[in-house]
């Protein structure tokens, strides 16, 4: 079976901001505070011992007990949340929007990843506490990217209405998704224990971030996993000084401007409005707009006086929700955190956001690349073997792929090098000759060469199409196995949802990702089931 190994860097799916930031080069080091190793670790939890509070930690524990009142808890996680209330007791924070059972497989491996960085600090660390975090996207309002998973092929969609935070929203509807979804499934042990849990989750929760918590709760619990919903009042009046800052002095917007102008060169992330905040209540999350004095709510009529704002946030701090530039602040200002784990597109915004931190006098977190994972089977492995496929083969684009295979099945060199190179030095001693004689001669060898420079690669396509036809059976097998593993041409994690794979191997799963991911490594991890 191939055991090679494909760095983050060569796979070819990371941007050059995150290849760039994974090798630690020069120009970014000013966009993070401590690149994540085990041992930076160290002087990152003495830092934030200093800055956090023992009264945060009270307002922390009391609400996450809160939210656990009526869900069946684990021992573990019962005990994580009772540890944060010592000040030896850090968090270890991923994030994930509320997307509808899952969504692709890359919330699993967010998760694990953040359970296992838990499990290696405590080791490295005995005297302190680590504990794992999920953070609901409650508050964001994008339903279209969260109402929908893949099952083989099909897309599994809720289809509905939804204009306020989605964790607010109500799971109304969700029956008939789960009569598609059961169809789907077939009938098996295992396929009933999906149906169940989608029924568990879905239909007995009133709103999708009930649903949410219980759901990722069945399947991390266990591991001491700590859910939580940040659109809370509690947690909130925590913050009001940042929102307060926000609305007066829009100060995200400058120092977020200073760094994007920095990043000029790759393809920025997040772009900062002028004041990144919205206003929310159960069926409404807008921008809060500053104009001419007035704050004004986008799409409705609300409008305040600073004053009138102010007061509303001394009251009603749950109405203020921060986006995606104020979010980070948010969860550093009221989690003992350590360390944010995260995808590409999540931490390519996070390095915009230095700055921002420091003017706000909250320390910055190390930023971690989750794991990434190509799942396969053993059916799988075995055809890569019997194709003498590696798994960095199957990482390249389709047509590059098939290109390299074509030259290894052919008998005989496919491309003209050789041929090309002869021809250079013939028309090399022709235009030698006819630099002597008339500026027409030396127009009609440069002509000439073309001609023949041309013919040999059009000889060239011709061939490698003629071998392509002749190998025809053994690329199409390769394609079909490629396909199975990239649908899509993109990475499974990104398309394929968890229960395709709970379906045929069950807890085997969880098993083999708890036990082989290790976050700190900046390699894909290739698990066979």
């Amino acid at each position: 079976m191939p055991s090679d190994c494909i760095s983050y860097q060569n796979s070819g799916y990371f941007t050059p901001l995150i290849v760039d930031y994974l090798n630690q080069k020069k120009n970014l080091k000013s966009l993070y505070h401590r690149f994540p190793t085990l041992q930076n670790f160290k002087a990152q939890l003495e830092e934030k011992q200093q800055s956090y509070s023992s009264e945060f930690r009270d307002v922390l524990v009391n609400t996450l007990s809160e939210q656990y009142q009526n869900i069946e808890t684990s021992a573990s996680t019962l005990h994580n949340i009772q540890l944060l209330k010592e000040n030896t007791t850090f968090t270890i924070t991923t994030g994930h929007q509320l997307n509808l059972f899952t969504g692709p497989l890359y919330f699993l491996y967010k998760i694990v990843s953040t359970i296992n960085l838990c499990k290696e600090l405590k080791v490295a660390y005995p005297n302190h506490n680590f504990v794992p975090i999920y953070w609901m996207a409650t508050e964001d309002h994008d339903f279209e990217e969260i109402n929908y998973f893949n099952f083989k092929d099909k897309k599994i969609k809720w289809c509905r209405e939804s204009t306020g935070p989605v964790g607010r929203l109500s799971t109304e509807g969700l029956d008939a998704v789960l009569n598609f979804f059961s169809k789907e499934l077939g009938a098996g042990n295992n396929a009933e224990t999906l149906k169940s849990l989608f029924e568990a989750a879905y239909i007995n929760h009133d709103n999708l971030a009930h649903a949410t918590r219980y759901l990722a709760n069945e399947l991390f619990g266990n591991e001491g996993m700590v859910i939580m919903d940040a659109d809370n009042a509690n947690l909130k009046q925590l913050f009001t000084p940042h929102i307060k800052e926000e609305l007066l002095h829009q100060t995200s917007h400058a120092k977020v401007a200073e760094t994007t102008e920095s990043l000029s060169k790759y393809n920025i992330q997040v772009n900062p409005r002028e004041i990144n905040l919205f206003y929310i209540e159960d069926n409404l999350r807008e921008r809060i707009i500053l104009q001419d004095g007035i704050y004004h709510i986008n799409n409705t009529e609300l409008q305040f006086t600073e004053n009138e704002l102010l007061a509303t946030l001394d009251k009603h701090p749950e109405k203020f929700s921060p986006n995606v530039i104020m979010r980070p602040l948010y969860q550093e200002v009221i989690l003992p955190n350590l360390c944010y784990i995260g995808g590409g597109g999540e931490i390519a915004y996070w390095l915009e956001l230095k700055t921002f931190f420091e003017a706000s006098n909250v320390t910055f977190p190390i930023l971690l690349l989750r794991n990434s994972v190509l799942l396969a089977t053993q059916k799988q492995a075995k055809k890569l073997d019997k194709l003498n496929l590696s798994w960095a083969d199957i990482f390249l684009k389709q047509q590059e792929l098939m290109n390299n295979k074509i030259h290894v099945f052919s008998e005989f060199q496919l491309d003209f090098t050789e041929q090309k190179m002869f021809l250079n030095e013939q028309f090399k001693k022709l235009r030698a000759i006819a630099v002597k004689t008339d500026a027409s001669f030396i127009g009609a060898v440069k002509a000439q060469e073309t001609k023949q420079l041309k013919g040999l690669e059009n000889l060239e396509k011709r061939l490698l199409k003629a071998e392509k036809h002749n190998h025809a059976d053994e690329l199409e097998r390769i394609a079909i196995l490629q396909n199975e593993l990239f649908p899509s041409q993109s990475l499974q994690e990104r398309k394929t949802n968890f229960s395709e794979f709970y379906l045929d191997h069950k807890e085997q799963l969880f098993e083999k990702l708890l036990k082989d991911l290790k976050p700190l490594e900046q390699e894909f991890s290739i698990i066979v089931l």
